[in-house]
């Protein structure tokens, strides 16, 4: 599985974004069609052997590079921002072309979006205003539920605008994420701990060029905009109450307050009476789920809430 290898392709979208594009089709008859969305300062090829499985299991899978990540371009975006202005919309945009062109690809069999942290952001606010063309949504290791945190970050990004300008890299947030984050484990071997206890995957991380960066004061705001929204109840009433979630999160995941964050999802989806919410948080998991030391048992699990979903 670690040989696995997308298709890949480029998709020019009507936000004026050219992404990188990566494929895998089904093996034998499909059952339907995943759409994965990557997390912040990482791209969509580290998803290759998840997609491998779900191709195995009867599932198309699509995934892309949002814009500023990977190897996406954008005439009014540049690498570790979204776009010049409104980018946030921009970035959803994106994700309704790129399922207009799985569907162009496979026609109309049952398409769940699935995101990882920041697409999982991406994904929720999707799923808010797009339901009815979605048979369900994974939505693993999360934080929509930031609260006054958002106003410290906000304050944060201000001064740092007024420094630098919107388009500088936030030290000052990545070292109240990212960095502290990893702090919260003594025995840490690189800066990256926090991610995962597999130290070969981490190293892979570490290694890759494009993974880790500091995000830009632009792109924090319009991701912060993202989570003020999926934070919103009044959001969730457009979706059909028997719409399928799935909800995942890690015990030791300091992004999600050791997967509290996903548990109080989980909670606001009960108390909206959702009817088909699953959930789980893993013992002793860290923030990448598919880059855990027994995966192979998530991605197992996963497929078969698909087969469930779109049986």
């Amino acid at each position: 599985m670690s040989e696995a290898q997308f298709q890949r392709d480029r998709l020019v979208t009507p936000s004026g974004a050219d992404l990188a594009l990566y494929i895998f089709p089904a093996t034998g008859e499909a059952r339907g069609i995943v759409h994965v969305n990557h997390g912040l300062a990482e791209y969509a090829g580290r998803y290759a052997p998840f997609a491998a499985y779900l191709s195995s299991r009867g599932y198309h899978v699509i995934a892309h590079d949002h814009r500023g990540h990977g190897e996406t371009t954008a005439e009014d975006g540049a690498p570790r921002r979204f776009a010049d202005e409104d980018g946030w919309s921009k970035v959803l945009s994106d994700v309704e072309a790129v399922q207009a062109h799985a569907r162009g690809l496979w026609g109309d069999l049952p398409l769940i979006i699935f995101g990882h942290s920041m697409g999982a952001v991406i994904s929720m606010n999707f799923v808010m205003g797009h339901s009815n063309a979605l048979a369900g949504a994974a939505i693993w290791n999360g934080n929509m539920a930031l609260g006054a945190n958002k106003v410290v970050m906000r304050i944060v990004l201000f001064f740092e605008a007024l420094v630098g300008g919107r388009f500088t890299p936030s030290h000052t947030i990545d070292n109240l994420t990212f960095r502290a984050w990893n702090k919260r484990f003594p025995e840490r071997r690189s800066d990256a701990d926090w991610l995962s206890r597999d130290a070969i995957e981490v190293k892979k991380y570490v290694d890759d060029p494009i993974c880790g960066w500091p995000s830009t004061v632009s792109l924090w705001r319009d991701f912060l905009s993202g989570v003020a929204f999926a934070e919103d109840n009044e959001n969730l009433k457009p979706i059909r109450r028997d719409f399928p979630f799935n909800l995942v999160g890690g015990a030791k995941d300091p992004a999600t307050d050791n997967g509290k964050a996903v548990r109080h999802l989980q909670k606001r989806l009960k108390r909206a009476k959702f009817s088909r919410v699953d959930f789980e948080i893993f013992k002793d998991y860290r923030h990448e789920t598919l880059m855990e030391i027994d995966r192979d048992k998530r991605m197992e699990e996963f497929a078969n809430w698909l087969d469930g979903v779109t049986g």
